[in-house]
């Protein structure tokens, strides 16, 4: 299965709310093994205290939990972020209920029992279409001396353009979309080559010494090496 990766190298912070301690945990546990970062909470007032409290991507609440419903936690969610994702996790398998879910904002419904690897493809449709307009996806990026336009796979450095190749282009848009933060290597590897492994590191590797030498013309633009985590573009300007 190809997974999804958002276009920014930061961890999808997910807000999980489910009164099982057994399930909850594995949910975690499994979710934090695919690279997100989730929070566990085992109700929905304190699911809807954690949110107050933090940055979240996407929230995954069960429906049926004591002292407040996954249904009237959504609402209020609803009320502070009109555009966060939300999943509901339900044992019940109405059509009222799914109705009623979605009247509460959902964007997605799963019903228990469930796979991990469904959880997980549906997490990645709903963040796809959230993800769909958003600043991440624009394409023509300007740091230092330096334009890049992505569709065009242009880079202009003062008067000078280059044609870039497909590879050079999706890896020079990533470290744009992270300027000056750490690109991470494992996750861009799979974003652009669908493989982490040795021989698809050390062909990005050629195509970051491509990009330095593009770059080298601007000195107010760097690509750094962080030693065991990534790249990092650096703007000075």
């Amino acid at each position: 299965m190809k997974l999804f990766y958002p276009y920014t190298m930061d961890k999808i912070k997910l807000l999980v709310v489910e009164d099982d301690p057994n399930l909850g945990q594995i949910l975690s546990d499994y979710l934090r093994l695919k690279a997100y970062d989730p929070t566990l909470c085992e109700d929905g007032e304190i699911g809807l205290e954690t949110f107050k409290k933090g940055k979240f991507d996407l929230c995954l609440l069960d429906i049926m939990m004591p002292k407040k419903d996954g249904i009237t936690l959504a609402r209020e969610i609803r009320l502070m972020d009109k555009d966060i994702p939300i999943i509901f996790l339900t044992a019940k398998s109405l059509k009222e209920d799914t109705i009623e879910g979605f009247r509460a904002g959902a964007d997605d419904y799963i019903t228990k029992p469930f796979s991990m690897e469904e959880l997980l493809l549906r997490i990645h449709a709903v963040l796809r279409r959230s993800h769909k307009n958003d600043e991440h996806h624009k394409s023509v990026f300007s740091f230092g001396k330096s334009t890049f336009d992505y569709d065009k796979q242009i880079l202009s450095i003062d008067n000078q353009t280059f044609k870039l190749t497909n590879k050079e282009s999706q890896l020079l848009r990533l470290l744009c979309q992270n300027k000056n933060r750490t690109l991470d290597r494992s996750a861009a590897l799979k974003m652009i080559w669908r493989d982490d492994s040795y021989f698809n590191a050390r062909s990005m590797d050629v195509y970051i010494a491509k990009l330095r030498k593009y770059l080298k013309r601007d000195d107010s633009i760097s690509i750094i090496t962080i030693h065991g985590e990534g790249f990092k573009l650096i703007d000075i300007k």
